[in-house]
């Protein structure tokens, strides 16, 4: 937990606080390993406080390096009136997550820095550990896909694979999902985030299936396209463009690349094909979310650097007749990615 806290503490200087609130959940646990729903922390240049209410003393009070102030379930009321005992002022806060209602409370004369991103900047390098739980949370989801390749799909509907996969993932060692399964066939892979339905998959049609285990804290997220039988000629194009797309720009992650760039590749590509616009941004980072930063998009201004953890995800979708997604995690290295989402990206045709 140091080494964050010493790197939060070093972006407060810059922003001229001498202490930061720290209200998001994801962040909280990031930074003290606390999971709540109702839990604060003020980091000030001498100790680390941790707020929260009653029902969660006995866990905060064994959360090493900090000292714990019990407050009430309106934490931001109970802290408002106190900052001036409490913090160091100008206390940074996180304006990206703190409420209208929240900024009222905590306006009791201590000078406040609103602040956007700067937790979100930090999570986006991960360190060993984090990279670990990641690959293992990749490895599952690999081995989750590889036993639903062996699996029957036509007949099923979108719902019942879904939940096919959830439980393979969870058989496989997932203590949870990162995300809700999603399984989109027929006409209805053309909505890059459908919502599985009672739809049964049909012969001939392209399934996405887009899934990713939860493993120590930590998300995977991995989508692999299906065919159910021989595909219509514009199907078979859209699949071999999208994996060319998808290869051409993991080819070029590496540290120092900038994230518009990236996504140029692949968009580039798919729009100069003539075959289908291009719908999305081609990835964003993964980590104790499934969408961190750095994101992927035209209007990203990030480039990326080592350790960053990232999808590479281009699509390419046909209205009304179906489409294609291919998604890769992957780590940043300074000459480039570490792919670690290795299930096969040859196009499987499945009863």
């Amino acid at each position: 937990m140091s080494g964050r806290i010493e790197r939060l503490r070093a972006e407060g200087a810059e922003l001229g606080a001498r202490s930061f609130l720290v209200t998001n959940p994801v962040n909280v646990r990031y930074l003290a390993g606390f999971d709540s729903s109702n839990a604060a922390l003020i980091v000030r240049p001498d100790v680390v406080l941790l707020a929260t209410d009653g029902r969660y003393q006995e866990a905060a009070r064994a959360v090493p390096g900090v000292e714990v102030v019990m407050a009430e379930r309106s934490l931001l009321s109970y802290l408002g009136p106190r900052l001036a005992e409490l913090a160091e002022a100008p206390l940074a806060f996180e304006a990206d997550h703190v409420t209208v209602a929240g900024h009222e409370a905590l306006s009791n004369g201590t000078a406040l820095v609103p602040t956007k991103g700067v937790l979100q900047r930090l999570r986006a390098v991960k360190d060993a550990n984090e990279l670990e739980a990641i690959r293992r949370a990749a490895r599952v989801t690999d081995a989750a896909y590889e036993r639903l390749a062996g699996e029957k799909f036509v007949g099923r509907t979108e719902r019942e694979l879904a939940w096919r996969m959830e439980v393979l993932l969870r058989e496989e060692g997932a203590e949870g999902l990162a995300f809700s399964v999603i399984v989109a066939s027929g006409p209805n892979a053309a909505l890059p985030h459908h919502h599985p339905g009672d739809r049964k998959i049909q012969a001939g049609e392209t399934v996405i299936v887009d899934a990713g285990a939860l493993v120590d804290d930590y998300c995977a997220d991995c989508t692999r396209t299906f065919a159910t039988g021989p595909l219509p000629a514009e199907l078979r194009r859209a699949y071999a463009l999208c994996r060319s797309a998808q290869e051409s720009a993991l080819a070029a992650v590496r540290a120092g690349a900038a994230a518009a760039d990236l996504d140029a590749i692949a968009r580039t590509e798919i729009e100069e094909s003539g075959l289908a616009p291009v719908l999305h941004g081609l990835g964003h980072g993964v980590g104790l979310e499934v969408h961190e930063r750095p994101v992927l998009r035209p209007t990203s201004t990030e480039t990326l650097v080592a350790r960053n953890v990232v999808t590479v995800e281009p699509g390419v979708y046909l209205e009304g007749k179906g489409g294609v997604r291919i998604e890769d995690l992957v780590i940043v290295g300074e000459r480039g990615p570490e792919v670690l989402t290795s299930f096969t990206k040859d196009l499987l045709t499945l009863n």
